[in-house]
């Protein structure tokens, strides 16, 4: 079953993006009313428009919302690999290994982040998506490291201020292909989804700002480390941004990267890791920051660039 609605602009919402109005109009998520536009649900006085289309007040929306898919349950399942790098009353800070999701969600089957916690018995806050309980930001599968889980209500709350206010420190180390010029700066562009593949993000113009910040570590003959600090933190940014400065991270054949040099150094992912989070402690109100070291497939491909 699907809901058709059949309606005009209103005028309040004159100038606003088209998913933007989409989920203020019907109470959608911005992504779910980005892909009802992506998907071709949406038609404005008579022709498919993209989202990013500024909709004038009175123009004719219809708009086909299929019906949700059913709730994604948490399945209990310990995540081999997954080390417990703090644990107290309010949170517990995991290295969360490549290959797992921070949350379930429709179409993905692998190991999470909230089933590993719920299978050795940790107790995470209930605020949020059923599925995503605890969960105040998330890493990509294929992408390792440090996540915070919240364990308490004022937790979650309090951390989810501090993302949005930005005063949790973010940083990863990448190891990128050739050397960025200069060796450190500031990559400051907007990102949306691509324009023609669903399944990647892209620097677009009219996209949600986008900051990150980086500083060149070590340069090695055919790529450099460095380290990043996000200062916004957007789906796939780091690895859209660097793709973008066409140094993309090494192994990210989806942005970009060298498949022969991925091989050599015996990548079979994106070479990057979240290595240290800072943040005011939800129970103390003390700076708390942990660390995570590399895992073996990355130090492994780093080992092979020394000379």
């Amino acid at each position: 079953m699907s809901d058709h609605r059949s309606l005009p602009v209103p005028d309040g919402l004159e100038g606003e993006r088209l998913d933007a109005a989409l989920a203020r109009l019907f109470g959608l998520s911005r992504s779910r009313a980005a892909a009802l536009v992506e998907d071709g649900h949406v038609v404005v006085d008579g022709a498919v428009a993209p989202k990013s289309t500024r909709v004038r007040g009175g123009s004719w929306l219809e708009v086909e919302i299929p019906a949700a898919p059913g709730p994604v349950r948490v399945v209990p399942e310990v995540v081999e690999g997954m080390r417990i790098v703090h644990d107290d009353a309010d949170i517990v800070v995991v290295d969360k290994p490549v290959g797992v999701a921070a949350h379930p969600s429709p179409g993905w089957t692998g190991p999470t982040v909230v089933g590993g916690l719920a299978a050795v018995g940790f107790r995470i806050s209930t605020s949020g998506a059923a599925e995503r309980q605890g969960v105040v930001h998330r890493l990509d599968v294929g992408t390792s490291g440090l996540m915070v889980v919240a364990k308490s209500e004022r937790a979650y709350t309090s951390l989810k201020r501090q993302f949005k206010e930005r005063t949790v420190d973010k940083i990863y180390h990448a190891l990128v292909q050739g050397h960025p010029d200069p060796s450190r700066g500031t990559v400051e562009a907007p990102i949306d989804r691509h324009p023609t593949h669903d399944y990647k993000w892209a620097v677009v113009a009219g996209g949600k700002h986008s900051v990150t910040h980086y500083e060149t570590l070590e340069a090695f003959p055919a790529a450099s480390l460095l380290e990043i600090h996000l200062e916004t933190g957007r789906t796939h940014q780091i690895r859209v941004h660097l793709s973008a400065l066409r140094h993309p991270c090494v192994g990210d054949l989806t942005y970009g990267a060298d498949p022969t040099l991925a091989a050599r150094l015996g990548l079979t992912r994106q070479w990057l890791h979240a290595v240290r989070l800072a943040f005011e402690h939800p129970g103390t109100g003390e700076r708390v920051e942990f660390s995570a070291p590399y895992p073996d497939d990355l130090q492994h491909a780093l080992d092979q660039l020394l000379p």
